[in-house]
Parts: structure tokens; C-alpha cells; sequence
């Protein structure tokens, strides 16, 4: 696996980090960086969130961006990540680098990395492969697209975070890398749920198929972090369903981009938005088990 290589201009270990956006993912980063010994500035729209997320908290993003070289966000979409850094670009310091770990267009990362490059700061898209418990145990797998200098100057950043790291490419390479992941995960997850449902309508013991499952040709890693969860409905959210249906329609926006066809994901768009519909949009992506059981009802 690439991984960024400890030279270059580097961050401080006394540098502070700023962040921006305390949702789930956000707050396990801001953990992860302080139990390394780094201090971390964060922001957020949401006061009741950032007040809760354990780090010294800005007045607002300008900021974050006048104390802080390393900026890192963790941001809903493409959308917003663009209106916060519009709003932090009159405050940036020449040299600061900011490492987005939102997922969102690629090609709207590429757009970022050249308007920021000519006022001398860095943009990287920093995608990361996995929940954010999986963050907060150090188990996820951040993915880098952008300047190899720039990565370069983040070693000391990512080593806080003690994730494995592999740059992907250039600028958007990480986006498009994440939407990849992300399908093949969530169709995992979906298979799961499905499987388990079905388990349940034959009516086989839901414990006893899980295992199985897990010792048998069956087996992906989802089945770890999602089975007990679909099987004692148990949704408090790792990650959002809601968030997962933004990640398909990107999908499958870019696969119509280049006049490539995704059924599979097409299926699973329709069983989250049915999902949504249903109000489980805000609980953990497993709750998509909810509806393939009701289906049979």
C-alpha cells in the first residue's frame, strides 16, 4: 500500500490542527488527534456539536484559517465544503493545507484545488474508507488525491491520526477512489441485510446465520460491524443512511457522466430512498434491513 513519505516541509508536532465539522466522523477524528498529543481548533454550524466535541472551540471558520496551517473537513457535501472554504479563503495563510475528508464530487475537488492554489494554499481530498468507529479505533483507511508536496507537509497529521494511508493521485483521485469503495461496501451491506431478512422469513436462527455467514465463503468485513446491529435493531448511527443515498446519487451521476450503466447500485438507491422515506434516514446505514423485512409484511 502507498504511503505518504515523512519528508518535506512538515507540520509541528505543537502545531494546532484546525477542524471543521463535529458530526460523527469529525468528533472521532478530533479524538483521534488529541489522544496523539495534538491540539486541535474545531468549528461547526451546529453549537450544541461543537460544544460537545472535546476540542477548543473558534468563534467562527476565519478563524480556524488565521491560526491554523492544517486545516482538515469533515463536511456533509460538495455544496457546503465549497461555501466554507469561500468563507475562509479572505483568512487563509500562504502554505496552509487543507486535507478534506468529505465525500463529494470529484470533479468539484479538482475545481477547489485550483482556485486555492493560486492565493498558495493546498487542497487534498482526503477520503476515508470506513465508519467513524472504525476511525476512532484507528482501522479506517484514509485515501489521498492532490499535490505529492502537500502530502508530504500533512506526515505529521495523518501519523496523529494512525490510520493507514494510500495516495491515489491527483486532485479528485480520492473522490472518485471513495465513490468506488463506497459502492462496493454498501452493496455488501445490502446483500447482508437482505440475506439475514430472508434468514428470518425461512425461519433460521438469526445468531446461529450470522456465524455461518461469517465462516463461509459469504464472508465480507461488513458482516463484523453490521450483523448484530441488523439483528437486535440496533441503530444508533456509525453512519447515516441518509448520508449513504447522497453517496449513491453520486454514484451513480458520475457513472452517467461517462455513459456507464450501475444496476445494482440503481436497486439499492430505490431500497434506500425507500428507507428515507420511511424515517430512518438519520439512524445507522444498517437500519436498511427495516425495509427488506417489511417487504414481505
Amino acid at each position: 500500500m502507498a504511503r505518504v513519505r515523512a519528508c518535506g516541509r512538515m507540520d509541528s508536532a505543537g502545531d494546532t490542527i484546525g477542524l471543521i465539522g463535529t458530526g460523527l466522523m469529525g468528533t472521532a477524528i478530533i479524538e483521534r488527534l488529541q489522544a496523539a498529543g495534538r491540539r486541535v481548533l474545531a468549528w461547526d454550524k451546529d453549537a450544541l456539536k461543537l460544544a460537545a466535541c472535546g476540542a477548543q472551540v473558534a468563534a467562527d471558520v476565519g478563524e480556524v484559517a488565521r491560526r491554523c496551517r492544517r486545516i482538515v473537513l469533515s463536511l456533509p457535501d460538495s455544496r457546503v465544503v465549497a461555501g466554507v472554504i469561500g468563507e475562509m479563503r479572505a483568512h487563509l495563510q500562504r502554505d496552509t493545507v487543507i486535507v478534506d475528508t468529505s465525500t463529494g464530487k470529484p470533479e468539484d475537488a479538482v475545481r477547489l484545488a485550483a482556485l486555492l492554489q493560486a492565493q498558495g494554499v493546498a487542497y487534498l481530498d482526503a477520503t476515508v474508507s470506513g465508519s467513524s468507529e472504525q476511525v476512532r479505533r484507528g482501522e479506517a483507511l484514509v485515501m489521498l488525491g492532490g499535490d505529492t508536496a502537500a502530502q508530504e507537509q500533512c506526515s505529521g497529521l495523518f501519523t496523529a491520526l494512525g490510520c493507514p494511508v494510500a495516495a491515489v493521485g491527483g486532485s479528485g483521485s480520492a473522490a472518485q477512489m471513495k465513490l468506488v469503495t463506497n459502492l462496493v461496501l454498501g452493496l455488501n451491506r445490502a446483500a447482508l441485510a437482505e440475506g439475514l431478512a430472508f434468514a428470518e422469513h425461512l425461519g433460521l436462527d438469526a445468531e446461529k446465520t450470522a456465524a455461518i455467514l461469517k465462516s463461509s465463503a459469504a464472508y465480507s468485513r461488513i458482516m463484523e460491524s453490521k450483523a448484530d446491529k441488523m439483528i437486535h435493531r440496533e441503530f444508533s448511527p456509525v453512519a447515516r443512511l441518509a448520508q449513504h443515498l447522497k453517496d449513491v446519487e453520486l454514484m451513480l451521476q458520475a457513472g452517467e457522466t461517462g455513459g456507464l450503466r450501475l444496476p445494482l447500485t440503481e436497486t439499492h438507491r430505490a431500497i434506500l430512498t425507500q428507507a428515507v422515506a420511511a424515517g430512518l434516514g438519520d439512524l445507522d446505514n444498517s437500519a436498511i434491513i427495516e425495509v427488506l423485512r417489511r417487504s414481505g409484511a
